[in-house]
């Protein structure tokens, strides 16, 4: 067993646990309930791997229905461990300062009440996080510039990330994205990683669907970590028979006015050489692909726009929280020193649990005009 596996188990089970201890007070006084609610639960931590199994198994119908329990629980359980996690430290604080003053413990709120409230946000919300998951959003960032020439019509590109296709996010989920982009008939399209899943199996047939999106300056991508994860010659493959072009650590110029720079992400000690990517400064607007919103100061002076993704605003609130500290930039436009810009994309699909809320998914469409 791995240790990142063991870390997972231990960290989900005690997430299990803490919200077993919430819903508790319904299960007392049922001969059954309690046992089946734990077996329940066991059978939860260990369906990712499970999962994992089915897939490797050639079990294609089995993983995916495994995936989609799986996972949808894992976004369920979040939610509520969230809710538990307020309850037993109110419950906590208040049991501290009892020591000094036993009256205050009728302000315990851990009870039949709790627990019934706690569920039905869990509920309520995970319902919700599976509507917003699906509620993709465009969002129109007008940027000017110095480099281009007064009358240029606008460059406009589209940036999709965080896909995430494999098990769960197949045709489905693909085909309304690429007739959105149909429809904002952009100059180009970049994706700035993760457009695969860890489990990539049979997406031979998701190729197409790219085919049936155009654009006259192409189409290119980047690696995110979970392309690693993939497997990277794996990943490259499915990409390059999608119609795109991936940049590692290399730029290309487009048109009269664009030069396009691709780095790979860092994840499992690959190399990320911004400089190389980058080259020297150019009189063209550069654009640097980049998969995790950190910017190098060493590379300020070489871009004029940063496009990231990886964070997904963390996906569900409240973890957006936690992502927050990790990436302080991690949804919208920031500008930077010397008029330099970072976008970080909140993501066009979801990782793991099939949801999202207080995050919903993206394309961005960027006009990349003239200063007046």
């Amino acid at each position: 067993m791995s240790l990142f596996l063991l870390i997972f188990l231990i960290v989900y089970s005690a997430i299990h646990g803490l919200v077993y201890w919430g819903l508790r007070p319904l299960l007392k006084g049922h001969p059954a309930l309690p046992t089946l609610v734990v077996i329940w639960m066991i059978v939860m931590i260990v369906s990712p791997v499970l999962v994992r199994v089915a897939e490797r198994q050639e079990l294609e119908t089995l993983a995916r229905a495994l995936a989609w329990i799986g996972y949808s629980w894992m976004g369920f359980i979040f939610i509520a461990f969230s809710l538990c996690l307020l309850l037993g430290v109110w419950d906590g604080l208040i049991r501290l300062l009892a020591l000094a003053a036993p009256a205050l413990l009728r302000l315990t709120a851990h009870g039949a009440i709790s627990a019934i409230l706690i569920l039905l946000i869990s509920i309520a919300a995970s319902f919700y996080g599976l509507y917003e998951a699906n509620d993709l959003r465009v969002e129109t960032v007008r940027v000017k510039t110095a480099k281009l020439p007064a009358g240029t019509p606008p460059i406009r590109i589209a940036q999709i990330s965080d896909l995430h296709l494999g098990l769960i996010h197949r045709d489905e989920a693909l085909a309304p994205i690429i007739t959105r982009l149909q429809v904002l008939n952009p100059d180009l399209v970049v994706a700035t990683g993760d457009i695969v899943d860890a489990q990539i199996n049979h997406l031979e047939g998701l190729s197409s669907l790219w085919h049936q999106l155009d654009p006259p300056q192409g189409k290119y991508a980047i690696t995110g970590n979970h392309e690693f994860y993939a497997g990277l010659d794996q990943a490259l493959d499915y990409l390059k028979q999608s119609g795109f072009r991936v940049l590692r650590n290399e730029s290309v110029e487009i048109g009269l006015y664009l030069k396009l720079a691709g780095v790979d992400d860092p994840g499992r000690g690959n190399s990320s050489d911004e400089q190389a990517a980058l080259g020297a400064a150019s009189e063209r607007f550069t654009l640097l692909l980049k998969h995790r919103p950190a910017v190098q100061s060493s590379s300020l002076p070489l871009f004029d726009l940063q496009l990231s993704g990886h964070t997904h605003k963390g996906q569900l609130f409240p973890f957006t929280l936690v992502t927050g500290l990790v990436h302080p930039r991690q949804a919208g436009l920031y500008l930077l020193d010397n008029g330099r810009y970072l976008y970080t994309s909140r993501g066009t699909g979801t990782w793991g649990p099939p949801m999202r809320i207080m995050a919903p998914p993206e394309i961005t469409l960027f006009e990349i005009g003239p200063e007046p």
